[in-house]
């Protein structure tokens, strides 16, 4: 224990200087902002500012984007309640109370329990993270190649589960992403693979433009199809504390709200949006009176905000502890720690202290700023939301050029992200979810790697994936998974839950 306060002390000397504290509050700011505006995202927004940190220190691109990344939750949650608008998709739960307390005149509580419910989610994960993550680290060493392919098998798999829409195609999606992220030289043999004969593939695909290109253009391009819409009418804010009795309603729903979102957070796949539809049921089967939910129950509210923040810094779990992003945001993560030379894995904690301390309580940090960049600016991110697109798309797409372009000053690194786009862009009309495209991205050369470091160890029998305790579990939760979504029941519930 004295160690941990030592530790944390430690985080607080980093992410309290100066410069940290401006990363983590721009972070914030600029994740309310796009969480506000629908359409744009955490996962883009995140792509388009990845180039800029190339010129940060590693531990202040990782709070900023942190910031970005949490602060986006926050941001969804005004524009649900105030404007029946939900900037991000996990805050589409909380239009359903949240907006009915608006029009009974209590908007002032919805929104101050949704921003104290997200601080308190914030505040026991990121604690969590703090006391869980050093022993997971220790666990993680323990690993070896074979256990950490069928980890990483299990989180693809999970990812198919969890993905919107067609499992096939989600596969699919997978699949494209492991082959994208094998396409270079090869590392034992020094063979070019895939490359088509084109220079500026021998490096491999970049990870930077074909984000951006994924998620910045293509998200523009579709923006740009849908109809200008009249601006939305705004409810008035009047009181914004809420009663004695709604802190009473709202502690246990806050306290559960925590625990599933810690779960959906850590599970290979999961995210803030699962998190808050799964919080939201969970609080309307235990209510004693279940019909008041859509009807102005401030549960109703506390519940998926809580849910959503906790799982949007429970993400971090396994990809500090283990190297692993359980999602499409934390595989970005992991891009910004290579861009610096950053190999993610369980030695991060005692290689680089600075960083994961640092990170760690600038999520505290984050989690009070947030709350005071949202309630008093309420105003303010209602008007940001009646900004017309025309005038926010056209930086959008510079940013995307110049980033893409300063980061290695390679012209052909802006076409690849101008293929991406439209490849992107293709995908979604095609309703194929591209983020398990960047998961699979990320993932592919790390399963390269340990697979054939497994192979060599076991001298080319394959019996090893089984015969290693750690590697038979996660395989067997990986068929597990799959066995369960092939039966006609939970197939179905998953495609109605899906559609809901």
């Amino acid at each position: 224990m004295p160690d941990l306060f030592q530790n944390i002390a430690l985080g607080f000397s980093v992410a309290a200087t100066w410069q940290n504290l401006g990363l983590c509050l721009f972070g914030c700011a600029v994740g309310t902002a796009i969480g506000v505006l629908p359409g744009i995202g955490p996962l883009t927004t995140m792509a388009l500012i990845l180039p800029v940190t190339f010129w940060l220190s590693p531990v202040g691109a990782l709070i900023m984007l942190a910031g970005v990344f949490y602060g986006a939750q926050y941001g969804g949650s005004t524009t649900a309640i105030l404007v029946k608008i939900p900037g991000e998709t996990s805050s589409v739960v909380t239009i359903l109370d949240g907006h009915a307390m608006a029009k009974q005149g209590r908007a002032g509580p919805a929104l101050a329990i949704a921003a104290l419910g997200s601080l308190f989610a914030g505040t026991v994960v990121t604690l969590l993270i703090a006391v869980a993550g050093p022993p997971l680290a220790a666990v993680a060493l323990m690993f070896q190649s074979a256990d950490y392919v069928s980890v990483m098998l299990l989180g693809l798999v999970s990812a198919v589960v969890l993905a919107h829409g067609s499992i096939l195609k989600a596969i699919g999606m997978i699949v494209l992403g492991v082959l994208f992220g094998l396409v270079g030289t090869d590392v034992s043999t020094g063979d070019y693979r895939m490359t088509g004969g084109l220079d500026v593939l021998f490096d491999g695909i970049g990870f930077v433009p074909l984000s951006m290109g994924l998620f910045g253009l293509a998200e523009i391009m579709i923006n740009l199809e849908e109809k200008t819409q009249a601006r939305p009418a705004v409810l008035r804010v009047r009181e914004l504390m809420p009663s004695r009795a709604d802190f009473l309603r709202c502690l246990p729903a806050m306290v559960r709200g925590t625990a599933v979102g810690t779960a959906f957070g850590i599970l290979p796949g999961g995210g803030p949006t699962i998190a808050a539809f799964s919080a939201y049921s969970l609080e309307k089967k235990v209510s004693r009176t279940p019909e008041r939910f859509g009807q102005g129950a401030i549960e109703g509210v506390a519940a998926p905000e809580t849910a959503n923040n906790a799982a949007a810094q429970a993400c971090f779990i396994p990809m500090l502890s283990l190297g692993v992003p359980p999602n499409a945001l934390m595989a970005l993560m992991i891009g910004a720690m290579m861009v610096h030379g950053i190999t993610p894995g369980p030695e991060i904690i005692t290689k680089q202290p600075v960083l994961f301390w640092g990170l760690i309580a600038s999520m505290w940090i984050g989690n009070a700023m947030l709350v005071v960049l949202n309630l008093p600016l309420i105003g303010l991110w209602v008007r940001l939301l009646q900004m017309p697109y025309g005038y926010l798309f056209p930086s959008i797409l510079v940013f995307c050029c110049i980033g893409t372009y300063t980061l290695n000053s390679s012209p052909a690194e802006v076409l690849i992200m101008t293929a991406f786009g439209v490849i992107g862009y293709v995908f979604r009309k095609l309703d194929c979810e591209p983020a398990p495209l960047l998961l699979g991205l990320v993932l592919g050369p790390m399963l390269e790697e340990n697979f054939r470091r497994a192979m060599v160890l076991s001298g080319g029998d394959w019996s090893i994936f089984v015969t290693r305790p750690l590697s038979l579990g996660f395989l067997l939760a990986a068929a597990g998974l799959l066995v369960a979504v092939a039966l006609p029941a939970i197939r179905k519930g998953r495609e109605e839950a899906f559609r809901e």
